[in-house]
């Protein structure tokens, strides 16, 4: 198969990227109005909408919530349960993503001026979260590690998770993540109607302060619908990938490096990026090699003829400057000397340093959260991490002394605005010494 190859010298280069960065939610009246009525009978029925969705979505046969909520031991039983490697990784995986994430942990902190006034900054953990882990297809005990360590790092006291288990089928690799992870209660509950429960509490499901994780159309359109009553990390997009290289790297590990995110689904991005035109061609035949060795071959061939992108630039510096504009969710720098390059990096969800260092170490085991910014998303936010279960408060105390300096500044404002009762309030300090 062919790939869609674009040189940065060619006129209107800047015009086609652009299309094919395009990503449109399919998110469409449909699914809106189908979202809507399931929020709107969760909030309205509780437990009872619960029930109800649950056993016709999922072809379960559950008589309340509390048949759906998974019990501890039964997590116990499913972390014992699977072979004694599977259990290694997930520890040490887990381990990894506790240490690198400890890092973050935000303090409080304060300073008093010379009048005695004291300013800082309070930092406290948020009460209770809620964790969305996809089920069915497939099973993510990695998402369940990356999203619950860094809330409990942070010190939330309570972590909710909600997983689909279609026909009633326990994964017991999502369960055992999820008793390692420290998770305190999980339901098998998925869909829209699960965010409903989390956002809105029902007689069972506990309201929830944030929801993190990852879902389907339905999921995200869900999520997007309830922030404002709860918070939420983020509505992503399809999974991406760009290496910059300099045409040194072996070209079977650059191909499998794009194949390991074009392999999640059909809208998945896979991009490189490199000034040697004859390595790029050495990529394209390694592709072609490789793509019929691989299980999930249907997915890469549409995935990569779609989305895929082989850009051809003259220099390392045009490189940067495609990757900035694209702002990756994974950036790999597959290159001699990657420290060189990285501080010229804006944009990116991720950096992968390196020629050894594959984005397929982030998903799983090497420390940085795997729950990143997509769809260009990267030139305004960041990874997930233990600050988004952490919220700060100001603080603010004043002496006598420092109220009566202050307010005349306060007043001459608040006059200045017509809130005369805002002055007032600080010009009473100021006649109180």
């Amino acid at each position: 198969m062919q790939i869609k190859r674009l040189n940065i010298s060619d006129p209107g280069f800047w015009p086609q990227l652009e299309r094919m960065l395009a990503w449109d939610e399919v998110s469409d009246s449909r699914v809106n109005a189908t979202v809507e009525d399931i929020l709107k009978s969760v909030r309205q029925r509780g437990d009872a909408a619960v029930v109800e969705y649950t056993n016709r979505f999922d072809g379960v046969n559950a008589a309340s919530v509390r048949d759906l909520e998974i019990a501890k031991d039964r997590m116990q039983a499913s972390l014992k349960k699977i072979p004694a490697q599977q259990r290694q990784a997930l520890e040490h995986a887990a381990q990894r993503v506790r240490d690198y994430h400890r890092h973050q942990k935000q303090e409080n902190w304060s300073y008093t001026e010379a009048d005695g006034t004291l300013l800082g900054q309070q930092v406290t953990a948020l009460d209770r979260v809620g964790l969305y882990v996809p089920g069915g297809k497939a099973a993510y005990p990695s998402s369940v590690i990356m999203n619950a360590i860094p809330a409990k790092v942070a010190g939330v006291p309570e972590l909710i998770m909600v997983v689909p288990t279609p026909k009633g089928e326990l994964n017991d690799l999502v369960l055992a993540a999820a008793c390692i992870a420290e998770v305190d209660r999980v339901f098998a509950i998925g869909g829209a109607q699960a965010i409903a429960a989390l956002a809105f509490g029902t007689q069972t499901v506990p309201k929830v302060d944030k929801i993190v994780g990852p879902g389907n159309i339905y999921v995200a359109t869900a999520k997007r619908m309830v922030f404002g009553h709860v918070g939420i990390d983020m509505i992503a997009g399809p999974s991406e990938i760009l290496v910059i290289c300099d045409g040194k790297t072996d070209p079977d590990w650059i191909a499998m490096d794009l194949f390991s995110q074009a392999e999640h689904d059909e809208d998945a991005q896979a991009i490189l990026v490199c000034p040697d035109a004859e390595y790029v061609t050495q990529v394209q035949n390694s592709i072609n090699k490789l793509l019929g060795t691989m299980e999930r071959k249907t997915i890469l061939k549409e995935s990569l003829a779609r989305r895929g992108l082989l850009i051809d630039v003259n220099t390392m510096e045009q490189a940067i400057e495609v990757a900035n504009y694209i702002a990756p969710e994974h950036l790999e720098l597959s290159v001699a000397d990657p420290q060189a390059l990285v501080g010229r990096i804006r944009h990116a969800g991720a950096i992968f340093m390196g020629r050894y260092t594959a984005e397929a170490l982030g998903d799983y085991c090497a420390g940085p959260n795997h729950v990143l910014p997509t769809s260009r998303t990267a030139r305004f936010s960041s990874p997930l991490g233990v600050y988004d279960f952490q919220k700060r408060s100001s603080l603010i105390m004043f002496t006598a002394g420092g109220a009566a300096q202050l307010g005349e500044t306060a007043s001459v404002l608040a006059r200045g605005e017509g809130l005369t009762a805002h002055a007032r309030s600080a010009e009473y300090r100021m006649n109180k010494n």
